[in-house]
């Protein structure tokens, strides 16, 4: 309904109850809690996807190296439940949650904090790791090199 002058009389219209001081305020009280529930809701749901984005990502990045993990074995590991599966394809997702969780602790342009998202991926899964690599590595399918990076000290001058 609109307040104010009406076509047939150009007369205010008033409706038929007064807003006491107390109305206002209990209106106002209750916009203020309903205001606090959505956003309640939303933080909710934000956090909802952010974890279903964060399984995802683990999942997705971890397949890419071979981990056969389905989603629903990496949230039970997010999850501190025990699963059945390769030793080392659980402690690859547990190492990726701990580089995921440091992120925000990691500068990407530091040298020294690759080193350390390094160190957090491959904990338990290799020799020294955190740690510039000492030999030469390359990707093969079977016996032929596919791909052969420059050599280390190409990248430390």
């Amino acid at each position: 309904m609109k307040l104010g002058k009406t076509k047939s009389n150009n007369k205010m219209y008033k409706p038929p109850f007064t807003l006491s001081t107390r109305t206002i305020n209990l209106i106002a009280e209750i916009s203020a809690q309903i205001e606090r529930y959505a956003i309640r809701l939303e933080q909710e749901d934000g956090l909802l996807l952010r974890k279903i984005n964060r399984i995802k990502t683990i999942q997705g990045s971890l397949a890419i190296e071979g981990n056969t993990l389905s989603v629903d074995l990496i949230t039970d590991i997010i999850e501190g439940r025990n699963v059945i599966a390769p030793l080392r394809e659980i402690q690859e997702v547990k190492n990726a949650i701990k580089t995921y969780n440091a992120f925000s602790s990691l500068n990407p342009y530091k040298v020294n904090d690759m080193l350390k998202a390094h160190a957090y991926m491959m904990e338990a899964l290799i020799d020294n790791p955190g740690h510039f690599r000492r030999g030469g590595v390359g990707v093969f399918s079977g016996n032929k090199a596919c791909i052969l990076p420059h050599p280390l000290n190409a990248y430390l001058h």
